[in-house]
């Protein structure tokens, strides 16, 4: 900073004695001692200026600019640098026309003009820059190619973790858009005093450090915060909202009458000698004659799928056994 200001005060210096030998050519100024005393007192006077002067117009704006591209992101700059050029683009067209007023209206016209379209431009491209992109793709007609999908997490799928799973799958790529309020909304679960709150907020933190930590995605924070909450509201904006639960039930396994399948016994089941146990997935398995393999795991053979209003239920009978075939019955979940 000292060497700032010196340098500051130095030019300063100059452009007053400068300024003060060319004010004595329009001036009376006499003798030649009055003169010189002028010109030193002049050129003091703008030293000083410029030494005090000079952290607010070198490192004062300087550091405002740093801070404000650090906090700045990556699209509000793309958005920024965008608007900037149509309006530099639109001023030159413009630059032409003023130059021809009269004085020095047309000599510093077409500059003021561009100075101001160029800030205007900015400031519009940066605030206005989702909007921006939207209108490029329109006007490309393509849409994203997969890799650069970008893709808005809520809290619940966030603490869900099965979406983190999907990412190291590879089914998921691009980019995975956390909301700011999301994240101090897990923060804040995660701070609770209530056991159950703090193991969800936990959980949905470790699940985003994970993700953080793939190669196939990038996780970026945003400051937007949509008019609104909840999927339903996402739906009725027109956006496509893409549902975890949905998923899981589209990559089950099919199961065909005939297959054989392995299912843990849990339960007995509603009629006498039935027995209930559960898939990986769910999938609630009815084993005919089954209750006397209880907290075992038996190989299952299907004799009927049906699909309910809960989801999918499985009638079967231990392998190897027949069993009086019979209408299934819904059973209590």
């Amino acid at each position: 900073m000292g060497f700032i200001r010196l340098i500051a005060a130095l030019i300063g210096f100059v452009f007053g004695f400068f300024l003060g030998s060319s004010l004595l050519q329009v001036t009376q100024v006499t003798p030649l001692t009055n003169q010189i005393l002028v010109v030193l007192l002049l050129a003091t006077a703008c030293a000083i200026l410029g030494w005090l002067g000079a952290p607010y117009v070198t490192v004062m704006p300087a550091t405002y600019i740093v801070n404000w591209l650090r906090a700045a992101s990556g699209g509000d700059l793309i958005g920024g640098a965008f608007g900037a050029a149509v309006g530099l683009i639109l001023a030159l067209f413009l630059a032409f026309p003023l130059s021809f007023l009269p004085g020095d209206i047309g000599r510093y016209a077409p500059l003021v003009t561009a100075v101001v379209l160029g800030v205007i431009g900015a400031t519009a491209g940066a605030v206005k820059r989702a909007e921006l992109g939207a209108f490029a793709e329109g006007v490309r007609g393509v849409r994203r190619d997969r890799a650069d999908a970008r893709v808005l997490l809520d809290t619940s799928v966030i603490i869900d973790g099965r979406v983190a799973d999907v990412v190291r799958s590879g089914f998921v790529r691009g980019t995975l858009i956390v909301p700011k309020f999301v994240l101090a909304e897990l923060q804040f679960f995660n701070d609770s005093p209530d056991g159950s709150k703090r193991e969800r907020g936990r959980r949905g933190l470790e699940m985003l450090a994970k993700m953080q930590k793939e190669d196939t995605v990038k996780v970026e924070l945003s400051d937007e915060e949509p008019a609104g909450t909840g999927a339903d509201v996402a739906e009725l904006q027109g956006i496509t909202v893409l549902n975890i639960n949905d998923l899981a039930k589209a990559v089950r396994p099919v199961v065909l009458p005939g297959e054989e399948i392995t299912v843990r016994v849990i339960q007995e089941g509603k009629e006498p000698a039935q027995a209930v146990g559960y898939l990986e997935d769910g999938t609630m398995v009815v084993v005919e004659n089954g209750v006397r393999h209880i907290g075992s795991e038996l190989p299952v053979t299907v004799m009927r799928v049906l699909q309910t209003v809960g989801g999918r239920m499985i009638f079967g009978h231990p392998k190897g056994e027949t069993t009086e075939t019979r209408r299934p019955r819904a059973i209590d979940r």
